[in-house]
């Protein structure tokens, strides 16, 4: 039985994710700060987690590595938004969310390096369309997954030669969590809590499509009609898709 890693494991998405697996076989650990509401079963492993602490990081992997006797698969799904303009945004927000979103994420890949490379595993970074693309009044969480992406993608080319695919996701808006109650004082919220999503898709249907692309071995998975669109806008007129994104954002 194969083994996945999966940081955030507790919301919207990382369960859905997590669902989509053991469906197809694999048994699952996931990790995330609060795992109260997850049931521990012979193939899903929930282990409390703050990815931000080196300690806790390394005790986790070690009990990981001793559970498992293999790791096949990491996906680094832990992430949270920064909602408003640049101007009103605390720059301690800011660094949080980079300590989330991007610093995790490297520790974690360092963590399971070897791991990988010994089971010719894959590296699995759920990025954005804000990965490769602007997004309004997210300044910080755009900029921490551009980073994210500009990482894996680097990686990508030192992890071949040992076998592993490292390969990014890019959803544009999940309802992982709506109804959270919005951003907090310095404006961080949980991904998918905001009311000025677009076309957005349930986290069932966006783990779908990123298992499948990870099946198909897609080195960039855009996830959904609009993170499609956004590729292929972006990628012909990036001033079109500023202002078309700007038009259906801020409502201007």
């Amino acid at each position: 039985m194969k083994t996945a890693v999966i940081s955030g494991g507790a919301g919207g998405l990382g369960r859905a994710l997590s669902t989509g697996l053991q469906r197809r076989g694999w048994r699952v650990v996931l990790l995330d700060l609060d795992i109260s509401g997850l049931e521990r079963t012979p193939t899903q492993i929930p282990l409390p987690c703050d990815l931000t602490d080196a300690g806790q990081l390394a005790e986790r992997v070690s009990e990981i590595l001793g559970l498992c006797e293999a790791i096949d698969l990491v996906i680094y799904n832990a992430g949270i938004t920064q909602i408003g303009p640049f101007e009103a945004a605390d720059e301690a927000g800011h660094r949080r969310v980079f300590e989330i979103n991007y610093f995790s994420a490297v520790a974690l890949a360092r963590a399971f390096l070897q791991p990988i490379r010994a089971a010719r595993g894959t590296h699995l970074a759920i990025s954005s369309v804000a990965g490769f693309a602007p997004l309004y009044h997210r300044t910080a969480y755009a900029a921490s997954k551009h980073a994210l992406e500009g990482f894996f993608k680097s990686l990508r080319s030192e992890e071949r030669a040992h076998g592993v695919r490292t390969l990014i996701a890019a959803p544009a808006f999940v309802s992982t969590n709506p109804g959270d109650g919005g951003p907090q004082a310095d404006g961080t919220a949980r991904p998918g809590s905001a009311g000025d999503d677009v076309d957005p898709m349930t986290p069932e249907a966006a783990a779908e499509a990123i298992l499948r692309g990870m099946e198909k071995s897609r080195p960039m998975i855009p996830v959904g009609r609009v993170a499609k669109a956004a590729w292929l806008i972006n990628r012909l007129s990036p001033g079109l898709y500023q202002r078309l994104m700007e038009r259906r954002i801020d409502g201007a």
